[in-house]
């Protein structure tokens, strides 16, 4: 059973007042076109009548009518026909109020040229809201181009990632086995030339297929991610891959929301970076800093590499603008589309020579944050690694 309240009904001066005030919402701006206009004629009628019914009195009903004219024209912006149908209209009542007045001997005739100077005060007013009208309407123009051709882009790049991704596996199979047949130096280095191409074109056109999907609105498949234990697994899965000083920096335990494999590539693609910009011995950290509640919690690779020049920096998260050392400039580009379709960002700064530093920032959890202290500074990686753990370093 579903019982109903007519509190208006028995509510008494309070249920009354409730029912006006629900009576001012539905009448409050914007009202429909139709509606401002017909109380706009109305508004103006009674002003016109009161000029002609009473002697000497026309200064106010009279601006008020012209007044009221040019408002409702700044928010209306009629056609210019019944602009000019209603101007026309209105310099003629006008006039004719103020000439009746002024036959009657209550106004002098210079009052007629009020009228004039009126409709040239409303004159400038559509002048000003016509360009602005073009304004808005080359501004959507634009706007609605620039939506087209980015989508056409997106779509381009989806389709152009998709179509490459058959041949080069089909051809990266092929040239596998072939690799496999060979004896010779010669060739030996040939085939895995090619094997090599073929595999940086698939991470291209994988990488493509991301950052095209990145503003799409099912990009995203989130759920609660345990930075902790997620860093640890991606250092614990990339410390075989390069001769490098793997260590976990500050590991704050802290939960957030996002897409744990799309959040997996995009701190492949900085440790990739990594590995890329340092030689063996150099080191490379891992870190998850959670500063405060509410603010961003900060997923950090750094490493003791060669760093970045300052010109390059600025210029770093561009596509196609870091594949100088190897890569498929286009890892730091997908890291940057991860990030901002989470809610966040991705910082960089680096001093060549000295290593560089890369933050990718993530919104805040709701709830409270954990700390996790760590042990003894300075502890590297493999530390804990035959026992299945990964050491901390503060």
């Amino acid at each position: 059973m579903r019982v109903t309240s007519s509190a208006t009904a028995d509510a008494g001066p309070a249920g009354r007042l409730a029912g006006l005030g629900g009576i001012v919402v539905r009448l409050s701006w914007p009202f429909r076109p139709a509606v401002l206009d017909t109380g706009w004629a109305v508004f103006s009628a009674l002003n016109l009548v009161a000029i002609f019914a009473v002697a000497g009195w026309e200064t106010v009903p009279f601006h008020f009518i012209w007044i009221s004219f040019t408002l409702v024209y700044g928010f209306r912006t009629w056609a210019p026909r019944p602009t000019l149908v209603v101007l026309g209209v209105v310099m003629a009542t006008t006039a004719a109020a103020i000439g009746h007045d002024v036959a009657r001997g209550s106004e002098p005739v210079a009052e007629l040229t009020e009228v004039p100077l009126m409709a040239a005060m409303f004159v400038a007013m559509v002048w000003h809201a016509r360009r602005k009208l073009t304004a808005e309407q080359e501004s959507r123009r634009f706007g609605e181009e620039n939506a087209r051709l980015l989508a056409t882009q997106r779509r381009f790049l989806q389709d152009a990632s998709h179509q490459l991704r058959t041949p080069i596996t089909i051809a990266l199979g092929h040239a596998e086995l072939l690799a496999g047949g060979l004896t010779g130096n010669q060739e030996t280095h040939d085939i895995e030339v090619v094997l090599g191409e073929l595999n940086r074109l698939r991470r291209i056109a994988e990488r493509l297929l991301v950052i095209a999907a990145a503003e799409g609105p099912e990009f995203l498949q989130t759920e609660a991610v345990e930075l902790d234990g997620f860093t640890m697994e991606i250092l614990r899965r990339w410390q075989p891959t390069a001769d490098r000083r793997w260590q976990l920096g500050r590991l704050d335990k802290v939960t957030v929301q996002a897409d744990r494999e799309r959040l997996g590539l995009a701190v492949d693609a900085l440790l990739e970076n990594a590995v890329r910009h340092t030689a063996s011995g150099d080191v490379i950290t891992l870190s998850v800093v959670a500063v405060g509640y509410r603010l961003p919690v900060r997923l950090i690779v750094a490493d003791t590499g060669q760093g970045i020049p300052a010109e390059l920096l600025r210029h770093v998260f561009d596509r196609f603008r870091s594949g100088s050392s190897g890569g498929t400039g286009l890892g730091l580009a997908l890291v940057s589309a991860v990030a901002r379709a989470h809610g966040g960002d991705v910082l960089a700064q680096s001093t060549p020579g000295q290593g560089s530093e890369f933050e990718l920032l993530l919104p805040a959890p709701a709830g409270p944050l954990e700390l996790m202290p760590g042990p003894a500074p300075g502890t590297p990686a493999e530390a804990g690694a035959a026992d299945g753990r990964l050491a901390r370093k503060p």
